[in-house]
């Protein structure tokens, strides 16, 4: 394959660095990492846990009132409308590295480079990708030599289906 480079040498090394991240967005990024790793530990569930707990058992004291039931709705809705932003924000982070690391191991490997990317297709495209990668799986490696990629797949599948219809006409 012709754009190959050296495995473990990062591209865009021999370039200019590039700009700094803001100060916001590294203190977000320390911040999420932290919260997600805090709030996915038992010690988190255990303390969510005692929290309902003391909540429910607190009920006879307040006459299991308006104000008593607001305190959970209104603490469980903040609480859950930051963490999506804060759980998206860590998954996209984590997104990204393991993509990153995939492309690596597919540009060093003797794999397929289309599959470099492959992310950023839209779903007909993955689709035809998909088709293709099943029908390769299934075949011998004489019949895999006929096939150069996906392209060839598709347009056997249309020659194919024009035959079908040929024949029930």
């Amino acid at each position: 394959m012709e754009n190959k480079r050296e495995p473990g040498k990062q591209p865009g090394k021999d370039k200019k660095p590039k700009k700094k991240a803001s100060k916001l967005s590294l203190f977000f990024n320390n911040f999420s990492s932290r919260v997600t790793k805090v709030t996915g530990s038992v010690y988190a569930f255990i303390v969510a846990i005692l929290v309902i707990i003391i909540w429910a058992v607190s009920g006879p004291l307040f006459n299991y009132s308006d104000t008593w039931q607001l305190v959970i709705n209104t603490g469980t809705t903040i609480i859950t409308f930051l963490m999506v932003f804060i759980i998206q924000h860590s998954q996209n982070k984590d997104q990204i590295a393991l993509q990153l690391k995939l492309d690596e191991l597919i540009n060093s490997s003797a794999g397929n480079n289309k599959l470099i990317s492959v992310e950023d297709l839209s779903e007909e495209e993955l689709a035809l990708m998909k088709k293709f990668y099943v029908r390769l799986s299934g075949m011998s490696d004489d019949d895999k030599s006929d096939i150069a990629d996906a392209e060839d797949i598709e347009e056997e599948d249309k020659a194919n289906s024009l035959d079908d219809k040929k024949n029930t006409a």
